[in-house]
């Protein structure tokens, strides 16, 4: 750190209230990173307790110029609060009060540090339903979530996080307080700024508060867990579920490497073998549910599948998504560097999709795992590498290129739910036009003209 730098932050010490800065080692080493592979330790880490405390943050660095890098409970996996310019690390941890649920306005008001399951928990406990659900929920925040505009499998049938922002507390670069959007379920006062800072990766402002919209519980689940030889006739099912006009609130699939990983991380019988694997969910009064996992289960017949299990309730439900949620976990344990690309194609290019990672995984002698949200098109495309292998390092690189380019090419998203960070910004420029890399620039300008927020990311 520079003596500059150093006398600045002991000035900043002294503005806030005791322990809301800290400067030791382990601290700043614990904050350097996220669930990506870079790492950058920052100079200090402030941890506020309250929205005045972020804003004389934001209103001291912004004057002196001094890089803030906002942070949630870094579980990212794109290196997005990674703060690699040094400067500051925010912190909202301490920020994890739920401040109001409310079953007559359909609303919860929560700080940015509250734990997605923790909020999802109490509201289910009063009828009520947050459905984003994010893979990791039990440990991200929701200020997290709003930064990268979260999804999970229910966004199928429920939306994304940005569908649940009815209103923000944000504090700007410069350490204004704005109130953005409001309680209310529909709102045309204005632009809709509060949506321009979900997704935005924490380059545009700090979220310090969310008004969320809730909505009543379902009260039945069920699904069905059905084993395949291969990935074709899972398409085709899936196909013919939506051509009967259903809309599951989850369809989920996973192909024959992460299954085999699977097994052998979790045991789970059903596995063994299983050359493809799809979850389709319901939700809703139950006599209905029922009748339409029959139907459900009539259409997924024709492709004739190894096995159909029918989950009836919560419980027999959670007991598949237990597994489901091993998914990522068991491609770790098979000891390769797991490159997660949570790229998205249009709902019909599935199936090639498929064939494409099959043919990357024969071209560049790399095992590509790919599971994930296959009713919104959202599949985890995983290159696995071992980096000490001679020449797996390129080889992966050329695979990432190709796989990003088709995916552009079909008319895809680079990213569906991660966010870009600095794990992506290499295919940035290909992935948004000149124009559109410009209005970004715009925006970041007009909200952050010192670029002190999140800096050395793809704005």
């Amino acid at each position: 750190m520079n003596p500059n730098r150093s006398k600045q932050l002991v000035q900043l010490q002294d503005l806030l209230s005791h322990g809301e800065l800290r400067l030791d080692a382990a601290t700043l080493a614990a904050h350097a990173g996220d669930k990506w592979f870079a790492t950058h330790p920052p100079d200090a880490v402030a941890l506020p307790r309250s929205t005045r405390s972020v804003s004389t943050i934001l209103r001291f660095a912004h004057a002196r110029r001094v890089p803030v890098t906002p942070r949630g409970s870094g579980h990212g996996y794109v290196g997005g609060c990674v703060p690699v310019r040094g400067g500051i690390v925010l912190s909202l941890a301490r920020m994890n009060r739920i401040k109001e649920i409310n079953g007559r306005d359909f609303v919860a008001v929560v700080q940015a540090g509250v734990v997605t399951k923790t909020l999802q928990d109490e509201v289910e406990r009063r009828g009520l339903f947050y459905p984003p659900d994010p893979a990791s929920r039990a440990d991200t925040f929701l200020g997290g979530n709003i930064a990268t505009n979260a999804g999970g499998p229910r966004c199928l049938k429920y939306g994304v996080t940005r569908d649940y922002v009815l209103g923000l507390e944000v504090v700007l670069a410069d350490g204004t307080v704005v109130r953005l959007g409001g309680r209310t379920h529909k709102n045309k006062t204005g632009f809709d700024l509060h949506r321009l800072f979900v997704g935005s990766e924490g380059l545009l402002g700090v979220v310090t508060e969310a008004t969320l919209k809730l909505l009543p519980r379902p009260p039945f689940r069920a699904n069905l867990a059905v084993g395949f030889a291969a990935m074709a006739a899972t398409i085709r099912a899936l196909h013919g579920i939506f051509a009967a006009g259903f809309l599951p609130c989850a369809l989920e699939v996973a192909d024959a490497f992460t299954l085999a990983a699977a097994y052998r991380r979790t045991g789970s019988e059903r596995l063994r073998g299983c050359g493809a694997h799809l979850i389709a969910e319901l939700d809703g009064q139950e006599s209905a549910v029922r009748g339409e996992l029959a139907a459900l289960e009539k259409i997924i017949l024709r492709q004739r599948p190894l096995f159909v299990e029918r989950g009836l309730g919560a419980a027999a439900c959670e007991k598949v998504w237990t597994i489901r949620r091993e998914f990522s976990y068991a491609l770790r344990d098979t000891g390769l560097t797991k490159l997660n690309e949570d790229i998205v194609v249009p709902r019909g290019r599935l199936e090639e999709l498929f064939r494409f990672a099959a043919r990357l995984q024969k071209k560049y002698d790399l095992p590509v795992a790919c599971f994930g949200h296959a009713g919104d098109g959202n599949i985890h495309t995983n290159i696995m590498v071992d980096f000490h292998q001679t020449g797996a390092k390129a080889r992966s690189g050329k695979a990432l290129d190709e796989l990003f380019r088709q995916v552009i090419t079909w008319g895809g998203a680079i990213t569906g739910e991660h966010g870009i960070g600095l794990a992506k910004q290499r295919w940035w420029p290909q992935a948004a036009s000149a124009d559109v890399r410009a209005l970004h620039r715009t925006i970041k300008q007009a909200l952050d003209p010192r670029g002190i927020l999140n800096p050395g990311k793809f704005v």
